[in-house]
């Protein structure tokens, strides 16, 4: 206040707009710096109003006055500028310290709670060990109960095996049937076609030459006719002329009268001259008539031809359905073969698992029918819950049987493919290097013999760290994945068949790793007895079921 230039309100704020838009470097007669480490334009935000009207004050006031009076106060200035940045700058780190130590309170509580969890879960998992260990005395009531299942079991299989020995004979004479009842059906619908393709064209042939003759005699009669009363009428008309001309020249010097007569008749005879042409006209419209009818006798015998062929067709459609119906049938049938094998297989692998205990463990008798009547349980529960599963193992125990495994893996560098399961399930890297490496654009591609390649892309965020082995399962393995697992959500599995490639390739389209699993057939071992044995059952089995299958499709069982 009383300071030249104004003072006031109306000094303070032009200068407040001054200080905080100025550039480093200032303008007018003084060079003004900013404090080190601050910003332009914020470093007065935490300034005290006070503080900060009067340090605009005295600079608007050092740019009014004399420039040495006011370097010399913004020299004065400068400490307290620094010191107010530095308490902001001590501020922010308090309130970040106080924020990290509210945070690591929170985890502290979040640890303990989890402690908690913990110990009520190993209390739960206490008792259902006490649970289990009760089941398992219950268990070893029922042993006995389940062996002399296990023997009317026995006693089963030998009579379902006598009735299997009947079936397959039987099977044997429908098979037998059934072909020759085939052949003798397809030489009668062969002849049957061929007859009637005969019968088409002959019939064919004949109603075209028929129609044509027809047709052509009766456009040469009506020509002959009307060439014939044409030309009579036109004799006719030239002598009738000529003879009316002639008495007109000699009369038409006596009489006028006679000249209109003549005149007259002359009239008369040009209009019979059209009636005459009216008739021809007619006539004309006749041969068309006819020309149509002979069009519409052609259309109606390419409609029976066509009807025909229809006929034909049809019956061709019936003869496929009858085909499509009996390989239904055929497939039911296979289904139930692969159901009829798969529980021989069954059969015979606990009849092996039971034995092959027996004599590895040397069990006495008790202690060996109480193992056996364990197992029985076990298995016949674990058959009871998973049929289908057990069906899926047996036809993999089928198919090991004649194949095995062989992978083929090559790497250039610092991530390989460690694994691929043999059902599809996952697909495993690992980082071999000292380095995390980004697999940002990364993507693994799917080899599966016929079917067309599926790529699976890394997420943008993910890097493997190293020494790391990560997993990508499928949406359809059924398990929960850990921490560093990924899951392929858009494909169920990985795929599984006889031949599965798996190439990692990069950002840039490098393929850095490859590894193929394939079945291949397995050499001859200590093992071919065995698995000869093995072939034996399996065919036996299958005609087996054929034959089970065959009196299923004849009736013999409701």
């Amino acid at each position: 206040r009383g300071l030249p230039g104004g003072g006031g309100a109306s000094m303070a704020a032009p200068a407040w707009r001054g200080v905080r838009g100025q550039s480093p470097g200032g303008h007018g007669s003084g060079a003004f710096s900013w404090p080190a480490g601050s910003l332009p334009g914020s470093w007065w935000q935490p300034f005290p109003p006070c503080a900060l009207t009067a340090s605009v004050n005295l600079f608007s006031l050092s740019s009014a006055t004399d420039p040495c009076e006011g370097k010399h106060i913004k020299n004065k200035l400068s400490p307290l500028l620094a010191a107010t940045y530095e308490c902001k700058t001590l501020t922010c780190r308090n309130s970040k310290k106080e924020a990290d130590l509210n945070l690591a309170q929170a985890r502290m509580r979040d640890l303990d709670a989890q402690l908690n969890a913990k110990e009520a879960d190993l209390a739960t998992a206490l008792n259902e060990n006490r649970t289990l260990e009760n089941d398992v005395r219950e268990l070893k009531d029922r042993i006995v109960t389940l062996k002399l299942s296990l023997e009317d079991a026995k006693k089963h299989l030998h009579s379902e095996t006598l009735k299997r020995v009947d079936l397959e004979n039987h099977m044997k004479t429908l098979q037998e049937q059934m072909t020759f009842q085939k052949r003798l059906h397809e030489d009668e619908l062969k002849e049957t076609k061929r007859v009637h393709e005969s019968r088409i064209a002959e019939m064919e042939s004949d109603c075209q030459r028929e129609l044509e003759s027809k047709l052509l005699n009766v456009l040469q009669e009506l020509r002959k006719q009307q060439e014939e009363e044409i030309q009579g009428y036109k004799e006719e008309l030239e002598r009738t002329f000529s003879a009316k001309v002639e008495n007109a020249q000699l009369s038409a010097a006596r009489s006028s009268d006679f000249a209109n007569a003549a005149r007259e008749q002359l009239i008369e005879t040009k209009m019979r001259i059209d009636a005459l042409s009216s008739q021809v006209n007619h006539y004309h419209s006749q041969n068309a008539a006819l020309e149509n009818r002979a069009r519409e006798l052609q259309e109606m015998l390419d409609y029976d031809r066509d009807l025909h062929q229809r006929c034909i067709a049809e019956k061709e459609k019936e003869m496929v359905e009858a085909q499509q119906q009996a390989q239904a049938q055929l497939e039911e049938y296979e289904h139930l073969l692969d159901v009829k094998l798969a529980l021989d297989l069954e059969i015979n692998a606990y009849r092996k698992m039971l034995e092959g205990e027996e004599q590895r463990l040397n069990l006495s008798p008790s202690s060996s029918s109480h193992s056996i009547g364990t197992q029985a349980t076990s298995q016949r529960r674990w058959f009871l819950h998973g049929k289908k599963r057990k069906m899926k193992e047996a036809k993999k125990r089928r198919h090991s049987a004649g194949f095995k495994i062989v992978q083929h893996a090559s790497s250039s560098g610092n991530v390989s493919i460690e694994e691929i399961d043999a059902d599809g399930k996952f697909v495993k890297l690992k980082n071999t290097s000292d380095e995390d490496q980004p697999l940002h654009g990364w993507v693994l591609r799917r080899h599966l013999g016929n079917v067309s390649d599926v790529t699976y892309k890394f997420p943008s965020q993910f890097t493997l760290q190293a020494g790391q082995v990560v997993t990508i399962w499928g949406a359809a393995a059924g398990v929960s994945p850990g921490p560093t697992d990924l899951v392929w959500k858009s494909q169920k599995s990985w795929g599984a068949g006889d031949s599965i490639g798996v190439t990692l390739i990069t950002n840039d389209g490098e393929e850095l790793a490859e590894r193929k699993i394939m079945h291949i057939p397995r050499e001859e071992s200590s093992e071919q007895d065995e698995e000869i044995t093995g072939s034996e059952m399996e065919l036996s089995s299958q005609v087996s079921c054929l034959q089970f299958k065959s009196m299923l499709s004849n009736g013999h069982f409701s």
